[in-house]
């Protein structure tokens, strides 16, 4: 964790209305203990710390209420705590925030000592009432806003630019399949005609896996079993919508040019297409969050540029072999 960089010192936004427990105090003491003192409004976590002062742990509140009376604070407690150091920035605050989905961490000097505790409603202003909202994620999303509008122009050019890249290196990847299938066009011509049909479907459903994938990251990590579960669900979804939508084209397409072999390439290449662009969709989001990108800025562009590619691919090798 970087304790410089950029923005608003954050030792002076500090809650000092902070109650630690004892590390070895019993739960029914610690409990005791808490009834008789003046509790500050917005107490998400109990912070344990040592004779010395220093933090030792964290307890959240559900785990210190439901642990038996006489089990000792030092065995209830998560000692793994997340923690900034008094020399934080609220940029900093952000990115453990957003990283850790934490309502709250508390702050350090370099000796580990507990100074205070900053929390969401630092950038939220409402943390009170998160518990009445659909979710807590609504308040991650605010962060999030407000860390991207505090970027600046350039920042966000830097950040988006290289992902676009990837789209004009799949579009310019689209027009040389296409000449190089430039014989086969010549000879059909109804070929070109469902070239845009064939990309749009197939970008729709890329795009719809995106999506999904990422709202489903929000909640839980990208590991394999995540992975695996969400690409089952989309590639069933996908295959019953490419079903559809290569029927419905590949009607059309015999009803308007009466031939029946354009048809069935066209309608073989959408339910292809869609079934990898969903693939894309799930992959290329896990992929990035596992290699700490930021998939949300990264997936669209590159899912697109893939997708792009592999349905002129399909497309083309489909109706060379028909055809």
């Amino acid at each position: 964790m970087k304790s410089g960089g950029e923005g608003r010192p954050l030792f002076d936004l500090l809650r000092r209305d902070v109650t630690p427990l004892l590390l070895r105090q019993t739960v029914g003491d610690a409990l005791a203990s808490l009834r008789g003192q003046a509790l500050g409004e917005r107490i998400v976590y109990f912070y344990v710390i040592d004779a010395d002062g220093t933090l030792a742990g964290v307890v959240p509140t559900r785990r210190l209420l439901m642990s038996p009376p006489d089990a000792l604070v030092a065995d209830v407690m998560v000692r793994d705590v997340v923690t900034l150091p008094d020399t934080a920035t609220l940029q900093d605050a952000a990115d453990l925030f957003l990283q850790h989905r934490l309502l709250a961490l508390p702050v350090v000097d370099a000796g580990g000592r507990l100074e205070g505790v900053v929390d969401v409603g630092v950038f939220t202003g409402e943390l009170s009432n998160i518990a009445a909202r659909r979710s807590a994620e609504d308040a991650f999303e605010i962060i999030g806003a407000r860390v991207a509008q505090s970027t600046g122009a350039w920042r966000g050019f830097v950040d988006r630019f290289p992902w676009l890249l990837c789209n004009v290196a799949g579009g310019m990847a689209a027009a040389l399949i296409a000449a190089a299938y430039e014989p086969l066009l010549s000879a059909v011509i109804a070929l070109a005609l469902f070239i845009p049909v064939a990309l749009t479907v197939s970008e729709s459903i890329a795009m719809q896996s995106v999506t999904l994938t990422l709202q489903h990251l929000h909640r839980g990590s990208a590991d394999v079993r995540f992975l695996l579960r969400t690409l089952r669900r989309e590639l069933a979804t996908a295959a019953f919508l490419g079903a559809g939508c290569g029927a419905v084209v590949g009607a059309i397409a015999w009803a308007w040019k009466g031939s029946a072999g354009v048809a069935f390439a066209v309608a073989a290449t959408v339910m292809l297409a869609m079934t990898a662009a969903a693939l894309l969709g799930v992959v290329l989001p896990g992929t990035l969050r596992g290699m700490r990108r930021n998939p949300r800025i990264a997936s669209g562009p590159i899912v697109l540029a893939l997708t792009d590619v592999l349905t002129l691919l399909c497309y083309f090798n489909v109706a060379r072999l028909v055809l």
